[in-house]
């Protein structure tokens, strides 16, 4: 006799929640994630299907293998997982469970799932973050990103927030957690004040480093000049 699992059939998708690194395709035309722990090398987009991450051929999620797409119940839990060193760099994403799913106490092990929303925390520097910045390091072909402000991009790659959801397609949002306050759960709307300030305040970076750095090349080149 084979032992079966209880079938759940839900109205709706289960809602679940998360932490990953967000990731840039290495020519910065495609945006994405990366787990933490269980399947981090195997970067993924908005809407994507799980394999096993051990190369065996079974469907993800099986009941004997740790395959699929972990995600919790509880936002509060995932947003835990933000404060060790290892994961401050992270996002929080909020995730539709999708196709076959084993639930477990904490959350589910999904055979697909659709990211909703991705929330980013603080820069390094504790200032709210308006852009993806690279963090530095990654994957093969892929760029690991990390929340900044618009003073520490400097001339790093990067990309806006806004920008990073474009790239990503698929209706994702991301969002910039107040700082001092957890990530507010809001999934949808359309591009609005915030998000647009945040753009303006990254190009105005952007060019003061440039301004910068051209009147330090125009200074050293008068100076040569002086010289000669």
């Amino acid at each position: 006799m084979r032992f079966r699992l209880p079938e759940e059939r839900p109205a709706e998708p289960p809602t679940g929640y998360k932490i990953a690194h967000p990731v840039l395709s290495h020519d910065g035309t495609r945006a994405g994630f990366t787990g933490v722990s269980l399947g981090g090398a195997l970067p993924y987009g908005v809407l994507a299907e799980a394999t096993c991450v051990y190369g065996l051929r079974h469907r993800a999620p099986h009941r004997r293998c740790d395959c699929g797409f972990h995600c919790v119940h509880d936002r509060a839990a995932a947003e835990a997982l933000l404060c060790t060193a290892e994961h401050r760099a992270a996002v929080l994403l909020e995730v539709t469970v999708l196709g076959a799913y084993i639930r477990f106490e904490r959350g589910f092990r999904s055979a697909r799932q659709r990211v909703r929303t991705a929330t980013a925390g603080p820069c390094a520097c504790g200032a709210p973050a308006v852009a993806l910045a690279d963090a530095g390091w990654g994957r093969p072909g892929w760029r690991a990103l990390a929340p900044s402000c618009a003073a520490c991009v400097r001339a790093r790659t990067s990309v806006s927030l806004a920008s990073f959801a474009r790239l990503a397609g698929d209706g994702l949002r991301v969002l910039a957690a107040p700082v001092g306050r957890p990530a507010e759960d809001t999934s949808a709307g359309s591009l609005g004040v915030p998000e647009l300030t945040a753009e303006a305040a990254l190009l105005q970076a952007r060019l003061d480093w440039f301004q910068t750095q051209l009147a330090r090349l125009g200074e050293s080149g008068a100076g040569g000049g002086a010289r000669g």
